[in-house]
């Protein structure tokens, strides 16, 4: 498997951190808090692409990976290059409107139609590329919502959507826009952990 170098026991996730955080505990959905996350949302939906460069961590039943991610998303492209603890790059995903494209770090390449079976048949579990564009933002995907809290300035807190239980443990101001520092996704057979050291790019 594409990763087996670079496992590492669930207990290393827990010394990823980030930095220039703000963090709040959720308040009551008033009428004015609702007001402040439809603004803050408003806000989010006017980025159309960002790049960023952060820390990626996986926990499944068998195994987990901690490394560095470089990633470029716009509209409809997405290029992602995942670097193990120590550095060296390990492999790349590129999506487009046609599919998607798993580069592993022998040059070997292998497509599919999403990102989500893809990472599961090379890299052991599903990648939620396409809601994590929304996600990592820090607002949700024009699906369904089961639930969501912000606090008071109007910033998600936690989300469920598409199967998976996602919290907001930090922000921070990016050129007058709150971003996630650290966001936290679970599912039944997956927990994702993604620390964002640099929001190196927005566009609107």
């Amino acid at each position: 498997m594409l990763f087996n170098r670079h496992l590492i026991v669930a207990t290393g996730l827990l010394l990823l951190s980030a930095c220039a955080t703000i963090s709040k505990p959720p308040v009551a959905q008033s009428s004015m808090s609702l007001a402040s996350h439809q603004q803050h949302l408003a806000k989010l939906a006017q980025i159309k692409s960002f790049a960023l460069k952060g820390r990626l961590g996986v926990v499944t039943q068998k195994q987990g990976f901690s490394g560095g991610i470089d990633w470029q998303h716009a509209v409809d492209t997405d290029n992602v290059d995942v670097y193990s603890p120590v550095g060296g790059k390990v492999a790349n995903i590129s999506k487009i409107v046609t599919g998607v494209t798993l580069t592993k770090q022998d040059g070997r390449s292998l497509t599919a139609q999403d990102a989500e079976s893809l990472t599961e048949t090379t890299l052991g579990f599903k990648l939620p590329l396409s809601g994590l564009s929304d996600w990592a933002l820090g607002k949700p995907t024009t699906s369904n919502i089961n639930s969501s809290t912000w606090d008071e300035n109007g910033r998600l807190l936690t989300l469920k959507q598409d199967g998976w239980d996602i919290s907001y443990e930090n922000y921070a101001n990016n050129e007058g826009i709150f971003l996630p520092n650290k966001i936290v996704l679970k599912s039944e057979k997956v927990n994702l952990k993604l620390l964002v050291e640099k929001w190196i790019e927005i566009s609107q």
